[in-house]
């Protein structure tokens, strides 16, 4: 596509919607051309902060406007399959969406059938581009010597408040461990380069959301948990998430440790949530700490203020829509397909399985995996 500026037709402006237009607006070779969003409030939101975008009644609307080359995708989880499916039926453009791909169980061999059906379409896993993580992912084979073991910490703060207070019920989220988790599902296998083949998860809700009702239901999702998973590699890897932990200085933490020796990764959560009487908020860090001879080495990774102002994951989503733009013009790949996609919603599906049940998930027997 040889366009000046790619046009982006935005479906969904809330909180991460317009996280998204902020971080388009930064980039040289795009813009907001369109939004649908049903909340009027969001939708004035989002507008201010792309005054030439044109409204949309639908996502018929949206996609019958010339102006639209891509479409992203920041609406509740439990749209996100149904709206894919429409795009490839009223006209195919590249996608972005937001994760995860689906929500249940029922739904995952719906994913097959959208790839001969649409140009391309990349989730959006925002993690994998943060600037510590992607330092991470680069050294730690050879920091290593190979992963054996793989450790991802979440301490952070508690769901946010959204539109219709949609994010309250396994039934819209997929459930804990798909919304919030498929992050770090996916970078286990990117890390470790290999796929599950068994889940095992102890998790509860102890905490957060038990005092709230709505229409007269209390909320059921899960706010603190483990989870182990095998690999076909024989490497193992583990999530830790704790969901009333806010008081932490760093929010997410990454280890991995082979045979030579073992790489940390320190990530600190949205700045605007660090205490203004702290003063500064962290600088994300790298740690490699070889076996021979020991020697622990801290490199800082700081993150461009603009970036961190644009959004809540440490620049990483204007990288990755750097990369989408180059792939829209076809000068780049696809680096999130629909495989990753289908396989962090399903490990996560299979933790909240796993907790649930009290038992370890073989992927392969319940679950029709890609060949």
């Amino acid at each position: 596509m040889t366009k000046t500026s790619i046009g982006y037709g935005i479906v969904g402006c809330g909180m991460m919607g317009r996280e998204h237009i902020r971080n388009i607006a930064l980039l040289p070779d795009a813009h907001v051309a369109a939004i649908f969003e049903p909340d009027s409030e969001m939708l004035g939101a989002a507008l201010a902060l792309a005054p030439d975008a044109r409204p949309a009644a639908s996502v018929a609307e949206l996609l019958a406007m010339n102006e639209v080359d891509c479409v992203l995708i920041a609406s509740p989880n439990h749209h996100h399959l149904a709206q894919l499916e429409e795009i490839a039926e009223r006209r195919p453009l590249p996608v972005l969406v937001e994760k995860p791909l689906f929500t249940d169980v029922a739904d995952a061999g719906r994913i097959a059938a959208l790839k001969a059906r649409l140009p391309f379409v990349w989730v959006a896993m925002e993690y994998r581009y943060m600037p510590p993580v992607a330092a991470f992912l680069k050294q730690a084979s050879d920091a290593t010597g190979g992963i054996r073991m793989l450790t991802l910490r979440e301490h952070r703060f508690p769901f946010l408040t959204k539109v219709g207070d949609w994010n309250r019920f396994n039934r819209n989220t997929g459930g804990t461990f798909v919304e919030k988790c498929c992050h770090f599902f996916d970078l286990m296998r990117l890390i470790l380069k290999s796929d599950p083949v068994r889940v095992t998860a102890s998790a509860g809700q102890a905490v957060n959301h038990l005092d709230e009702r709505y229409g007269g239901e209390t909320p059921d999702i899960l706010d603190h948990g483990y989870v182990l998973v095998d690999f076909v590699s024989g490497a193992r890897a583990m999530l830790e998430l704790c969901m009333f932990a806010e008081g932490s200085r760093y929010q997410e933490e990454l280890c991995a440790v082979g045979g030579n020796g073992k790489i940390e990764c320190l990530v600190p959560g949205p700045g605007r949530f660090w205490p203004a009487h702290l003063g500064s908020a962290p600088v994300p860090q790298l740690i490699v700490s070889p076996r021979n001879p020991p020697r622990p080495q801290l490199l800082e990774i700081p993150v461009e203020p603009q970036l961190l102002e644009a959004g809540d994951h440490n620049g990483s989503t204007y990288f990755e829509h750097a990369r989408f733009v180059a792939a829209v013009r076809g000068q780049g790949k696809v680096e999130v397909t629909l495989q990753d996609g289908w396989w962090a919603v399903v490990m996560g599906l299979a933790a909240e399985i796993s907790a649930r049940q009290g038992r370890a998930i073989d992927l392969a027997s319940e679950f029709a995996l890609p060949t």
